[in-house]
């Protein structure tokens, strides 16, 4: 990817931002879109929740791809062109590529440009043998993938993290089916989803006691200050997140403190005291119930993976 590539992208994303947000929050219930939580900071700091004691996904997810990794590798084949949704920091990345046989080349995706770069770049330092071509884009939408020399012989998503859990189920099918016509019918998907289980352990992983889960949250607001000329006062909101029982997801807000006035540029948005600005969906699932509900949109479970304590599954899906 060239640097004008980059730069026509992050204009693109600009606008959209914008527009998404006096959008979502000219709503009578607001929200904006979870994935403008990651910029650069938001990044950092949800490198950082990965790392809490209490947010159990990212050290189950990465301690099954450690311990099935010569057989997850194995069902992605040779010669691959992996693909990975949401890049971030690559940790399980690393798992994965040091199983892979003569992998064609890696492809991170993601949203947030300098986050991706820098982590391209040590991928490229850790991995000189192998071809490192990062995207910068919104996987939400059709994207273009890049050209590898020698081609592969066939492409792999990869989607860790239950990133999927953050979409509604119409969100995600659309996502899927997306997926699907990208990969053709040689390509699968490798793909992590959370575990429905006990609710004292989900409330502890979306509300840590020290906090940094709220300031992600509360970054949104400052990073709508600083890109868009917003006004928010962060310390008139608070971090809110509850599981929804019957449709088996977290919520989580930003609720206001109180009746207050916020203005982004020329527009002025009211807010009352408790209301919310809903933020990011967290959907827990079963492995059969996720596997029919690909299936619908053109996948077929082909083998999972699990932790001892059924906390989370990882799961390859092969194009019907």
């Amino acid at each position: 990817m060239n640097q004008a590539n980059v730069v026509q992208s992050t204009a693109v994303r600009a606008d959209t931002f914008l527009d998404d947000v006096l959008d979502g929050l000219s709503r009578p219930h607001k929200s904006l879109p979870s994935k403008y939580l990651y910029d650069e900071r938001g990044s950092h700091l949800f490198d950082q929740i990965c790392e809490l004691d209490e947010y159990y996904v990212t050290r189950t997810e990465l301690a099954i791809m450690q311990r099935h990794a010569s057989s997850i590798a194995h069902q992605i084949d040779t010669d691959v062109m992996l693909v990975e949704y949401g890049s971030g920091s690559s940790l399980k990345t690393r798992v994965l590529l040091d199983s892979l046989s003569r992998p064609a080349a890696y492809v991170p995706v993601d949203i947030s440009e300098e986050h991706l770069l820098n982590a391209a770049e040590q991928l490229r330092l850790a991995y000189p043998d192998l071809k490192v071509l990062p995207v910068v884009a919104d996987f939400t939408q059709p994207f273009t993938l890049p050209d590898c020399e020698p081609p592969a012989s066939h492409v792999a998503f990869y989607f860790p993290g239950s990133t999927i859990g953050n979409f509604t189920p119409p969100q995600a099918g659309k996502l899927l089916q997306q997926m699907a016509s990208m990969l053709g019918q040689q390509g699968g998907l490798l793909i992590g989803i959370d575990l429905q289980k006990d609710l004292d352990v989900l409330h502890a992983a979306y509300d840590d006691r020290d906090g940094v889960t709220a300031a992600f949250s509360l970054n949104l607001l400052s990073r709508i200050n600083r890109e868009l000329g917003g006004d928010f006062d962060c310390d008139r909101f608070q971090h809110h997140a509850v599981y929804n029982t019957l449709h088996h997801r977290i919520e989580i807000s930003i609720v206001s403190l109180e009746d207050q006035v916020v203005s982004i540029g020329d527009h002025a948005i009211e807010f009352a005291a408790g209301e919310g600005i809903l933020t990011e969906y967290s959907h827990k699932y079963t492995v059969d119930g996720f596997a029919r509900f690909a299936r619908q949109y053109g996948f077929q479970l082909h083998k999972s993976w699990t932790d001892p304590q059924n906390y989370f599954a990882v799961l390859h899906l092969v194009i019907e």
